[in-house]
């Protein structure tokens, strides 16, 4: 099973990866930059399975580069419990 078929799953699977992140010293700004470069990826490649990515994917495509930068870091936020600042 995919990560990507449960939004849970995926926010659970982006948490380990912003830990690993941290892990090695990388600050929060490099991880929002790393999940922009992520966000974009995603949004042209890869069909969202559920309707919390479909949403996410829709907001991407109609959002700036400043507004994608704000998404990814609100996401690494939200998957990290809301405690990056």
């Amino acid at each position: 099973m995919s990560v990507l078929n449960n939004f849970q799953d995926w926010k659970n699977f982006l948490n380990e990866r912003v830990q690993q992140a941290h892990a090695v010293g990388m600050n929060d700004q490099k991880i929002a930059d790393v999940a922009q470069q992520f966000g974009d990826y995603l949004a042209q490649g890869v069909d969202p399975k559920n309707g919390e990515e479909r949403l996410l994917k829709e907001l991407w495509e109609c959002a700036d580069e400043q507004e994608q930068q704000t998404m990814a870091s609100l996401m690494v936020k939200l998957v990290s419990g809301g405690n990056n600042q």
